[in-house]
């Protein structure tokens, strides 16, 4: 097994960024998900799930944590990381609530153009990030702005399975994985607790439950109308009423991830 494909993306529900290789750390692979759109009055989280245009917008993260935004017909615009101290703002991710940093006027400007709607983009700093959802992982592990965990895997197997049921190609970023591992069967990874890629060691933690996202084409952000691969998954994926497809992880330690890396199973 090897891992096959390195994906991040630096704004939470954006296009993402296929990677070669990409450092690794606490809070999952580098520049992942700092950054999020949130309603400027009540700071609640933005994503696809109810404004699929979101998958038009680029944001490319630079390598001093900036971020570069770029939508069709717009200008690009870039953006400074704020001060982990400063304009604080109060933000709700699921059923988390803290505060964060937030990016200024002009981001929010060019941003509530593109959506239509009044946003604020905000930065979340190692500092200010949060635990992960309690009963899972360890009391040092924790996430940015993903919804629940740091890292995403899903095996290729199992995307080719998945593919052959819905008769039709399915891109694997619609599923937002992070780590893509090739060489094992169909969802193989989910009897897997532990793993090594490279030299880096890795806990599996739970399932990765779906949602509308996944029916959403992230090349045009048009829904598909028959609601796959959502209403196949539900054949064959469903669990107490969760429909499952992928797996959370926690890296222990930091390092660097290479696509071409072996991957072993180590419990």
């Amino acid at each position: 097994m090897q891992l096959s494909a390195l994906y991040r993306y630096p704004l939470k529900s954006a296009r993402g960024q296929a990677l070669q290789s990409s450092s690794l750390g606490l809070l999952g692979l580098d520049g992942d998900r700092r950054w999020m759109l949130v309603e400027r009055d009540n700071g609640r989280f933005l994503t696809q799930r109810a404004y699929p245009q979101m998958s038009q917008l680029t944001a490319l993260y630079g390598v001093d944590g900036e971020l570069t935004l770029e939508a069709p017909g717009r200008p690009a615009l870039k953006v400074a990381v704020p001060q982990a101290d400063s304009d604080l703002r109060g933000v709700t991710i699921w059923r988390d609530t803290f505060r964060v940093p937030d990016a200024g006027d002009v981001a929010a400007q060019w941003l509530s153009e593109f959506i239509g709607k009044d946003v604020r983009l905000v930065h979340v700093p190692e500092e200010r990030s949060r635990f992960l959802p309690g009963g899972y992982g360890e009391v040092n592990d924790r996430v940015a702005f993903a919804d629940g965990f740091p890292l995403l895997l899903i095996g290729q197997g199992s995307l080719d399975d998945l593919v052959q049921r819905v008769g039709r190609p399915l891109e694997m970023q619609r599923f937002r994985p992070n780590l893509v591992v090739e060489g094992a069967e169909a969802f193989a990874e989910d009897g897997w607790k532990r793993i090594r890629i490279g030299e880096m060691e890795f806990r599996v933690l739970k399932p990765c439950e779906r949602c509308i996202m996944t029916t959403i084409d992230p090349q045009t952000g048009e829904r598909s109308a028959d609601r796959e691969p959502l209403t196949t998954l539900k054949t064959y994926r469903q669990k107490e009423g969760d429909v499952l497809f992928g797996q959370n992880l926690v890296a222990d330690g930091s390092g660097v991830l290479e696509v071409g890396m072996p991957v072993t199973v180590l419990e």
